[in-house]
């Protein structure tokens, strides 16, 4: 009579993934916001793990969790693994034919410069839907079940654009305004994200004058746009988020000079897009300046 012995059971994929998240990423709170679950998730998921091992992964500590030894030595391997197995599900998804599209993006560029857009790539592509997640710092790709990603950076592969910047205020109060020196006294909004930007612009607007803007910082920039157009007070436009503003009269430039940054609106995926995919067609024509 033959023998069946008992399968060894396997490891659980969702606590290997956790693993290593959190063993790439420094803790367990970076691999649970790339995960998408809580800090406490990835905690048990570890630790079931270790239980199943019978062998510690990390070490705790005061300060947080460390990698031991024997998660040292794993780490590598499963860190190609779960990037092939990223790239084999982008892979499969593209060749299932999706109609969906999955764009990352800034919430100041899905509002100001993606959304505006949307209506007529519907009307270019009426048979693609996109799903637009906004967030503060892309993903990776090789892991989110993203197609695209659309955010400013020092790279300029797949630029769309260079980041100009300058001032840009409602109507009524550029009549007041009639040099940069008049800024000393304006209201000047500001962005936590891009807190340099005044200094950027005034360095080459204003130089060697010291000036510091005086006013309320905003921590959405889309926010402090609408507080512009509200006469709040003047703030460091960028030029392919507050061109359609500018275009409506909602707002205006009250000085000539722009500074361009090193910096680009850029726009990438993982992988080469298969041709004539959704997420291709909807590449070109945002490259294509739709």
């Amino acid at each position: 009579m033959a023998v069946s012995p008992p399968r060894p059971k396997d490891l659980p994929l969702n606590a290997l993934r956790a693993f290593e998240a959190a063993a790439r990423l420094g803790g367990f709170a970076a691999a649970a916001q790339e995960l998408g679950v809580t800090p406490g998730a990835v905690t048990a998921h570890v630790k079931a793990l270790e239980t199943q091992l019978g062998a510690a992964l990390f070490e705790r500590t005061a300060r947080g969790v460390e990698l031991n030894n024997l998660g040292k030595r794993v780490l590598p391997g499963f860190m190609d693994a779960f990037d092939a197995l990223g790239e084999a599900v982008q892979t499969l998804r593209s060749e299932a034919a999706p109609r969906t599209v999955h764009v990352a993006t800034l919430p100041s560029i899905a509002q100001l410069w993606l959304s505006p857009r949307l209506p007529a790539l519907r009307e270019a592509a009426p048979g693609i839907s996109i799903s637009i997640t906004a967030m503060e710092q892309p993903p990776n790709l090789k892991r989110a079940p993203h197609d695209l990603c659309l955010f400013y950076g020092e790279d300029g592969q797949g630029a769309l654009a260079r980041d100009v910047i300058f001032p840009v205020c409602a109507p009524a109060m550029a009549q007041r305004l009639k040099t940069p020196a008049d800024l000393a006294t304006a209201t000047c909004i500001s962005d936590a994200a891009w807190a340099d930007d005044w200094a950027a612009w005034a360095a080459q607007a204003m130089p060697g004058e010291g000036f510091s803007p005086r006013g309320p910082t905003y921590s959405l920039y889309t926010l402090a746009v609408a507080e512009a157009v509200n006469g709040a007070g003047l703030m460091i436009g960028h030029e392919s988020l507050v061109s359609d503003h500018l275009r409506r009269g909602e707002l205006v430039a009250p000085f000539e000079v722009r500074v361009t940054l090193d910096r680009y609106l850029r726009l990438w995926s993982d992988q080469p897009l298969a041709k004539g995919s959704a997420a291709a067609r909807v590449s070109e024509w945002l490259r294509a300046g739709g």
